[in-house]
């Protein structure tokens, strides 16, 4: 899979993403990361590629040609265009489930903005959606761009070592991953629960089933109003929640 990431500071992206597992998948080959400075694309000699806004607004906005121009360069040797994302506080929030359907393209380009943004005419010719990771404003897109290729590539093939690496995780089945626990069995006088020293399976794999849904019930209560709870499951979760 290849990421194209349009920015005004590559090094940031890369040097966030050469690290750690996407650092890995880069040089394993799994995935492919190019940066690509808009600067390099002014129509300029000294690599300016903003200018005051239209209607007195105060600010620098990013121009349409050098980012038109850095787009261009990402496309294919036989002229395929990349499925192209504008990272903006404008665009639907990302989730796994947004994750999951961009992991199955082949080429995506990312778009940081910078300054005040970029000239809305562009992003309205080039881009496919506008993403989000959050109702904030940060000061750029970098740090946006390396949270989707980062939550993308972990679904690309190869690079965690198994399925269940992330299949299990918070978010994949609607709820938060439940609690869990590492050695010792006792610390600060807080214990293990027993299921999970002793088994049997069937019993560890309803109690992570109950807690994943308490957990969820406790921190994230809005996100249980996309699911169906029998009956017999809110008796177990509250019970659950007694037991805590």
């Amino acid at each position: 899979m290849r990421f194209s990431i349009l920015t005004l500071f590559p090094d940031q992206v890369r040097n966030f993403l050469s690290e750690s597992i996407t650092g890995r998948a880069i040089k394993q080959g799994l995935i492919e990361l190019d940066t690509i400075n808009i600067r390099d694309f002014a129509e300029n000699d000294y690599g300016k590629i903003d200018d005051t806004l239209y209607g007195g607004m105060t600010g620098l906005l990013i121009q349409c040609e050098p980012v038109y121009q850095a787009w261009k360069s990402t496309f294919g040797k036989d002229g395929d265009r990349p499925y192209t994302v504008y990272v903006s506080p404008k665009g639907k929030v990302l989730d796994q489930n947004r994750v999951m359907d961009l992991s199955k393209k082949d080429h995506i380009c990312i778009i940081c903005g910078h300054y005040e943004g970029i000239d809305d005419r562009v992003i309205s010719e080039i881009c496919d959606e506008e993403i989000s990771i959050g109702d904030y404003v940060l000061t750029g897109g970098e740090i946006a761009s390396v949270v989707i290729v980062d939550s993308v590539s972990r679904m690309v093939e190869g690079v965690l070592p198994s399925e269940d690496a992330y299949t299990n995780e918070s978010h994949m089945s609607g709820t938060l991953e439940a609690p869990q626990y590492t050695k010792p069995p006792v610390w600060h006088e807080k214990e293990v629960p027993e299921v999970l020293k002793s088994g049997p399976m069937a019993n560890i794999e309803e109690y992570y089933r109950i807690a994943s849904l308490v957990e969820t019930w406790q921190k994230r209560p809005d996100m249980l109003d996309k699911l169906t709870i029998s009956a017999e499951d809110w008796e177990k979760m509250l019970a659950f929640k007694k037991s805590l």
